[in-house]
């Protein structure tokens, strides 16, 4: 098939399948004169790369998991170790958020101390010049 049906079937662009050919994610196609003829391995690798960016994966990363990938089967073991080492990565990241959020709580709880302390205080100066 070529290039604009494999982009529709994997759900991608014209543009950036011919970027991760460029960078070495995607093998270079069979050729029939100048037009380039892809498999349905090659529109299943298309998905997969796709639905890796759309969870979170960099091209860099898909890199290196695919590096060895020569349009047999995909590397399940690196893909599995990717996955692992991204949830890892993202648990991290969550704990990370949780503790700035608890002290932007925090931060709040003393903003707002201070403010009725701060009214009470315009309060009491209002009667004493009374």
């Amino acid at each position: 098939m070529y290039i604009g049906k494999a982009a529709q079937l994997s759900g991608t662009t014209v543009k950036a399948i011919r970027h991760y050919e460029a960078i070495g994610l995607l093998a270079p196609p069979r050729r029939e004169g100048r037009y380039r003829i892809y498999s349905q391995q090659s529109v299943e690798l298309l998905t997969f790369i796709k639905c890796a960016q759309q969870l979170g994966f960099k091209l860099k990363e898909m890199q290196l998991i695919l590096k060895d990938h020569q349009g047999e089967a995909l590397p399940w073991d690196s893909v599995h170790k990717a996955i692992t080492d991204k949830k890892r990565e993202l648990m991290t990241q969550i704990l990370g958020l949780q503790k700035v959020h608890a002290a932007l709580e925090a931060f709040e709880g003393t903003l707002n101390v201070a403010k009725v302390q701060c009214q009470q205080t315009r309060q009491d100066a209002k009667y004493r010049l009374a």
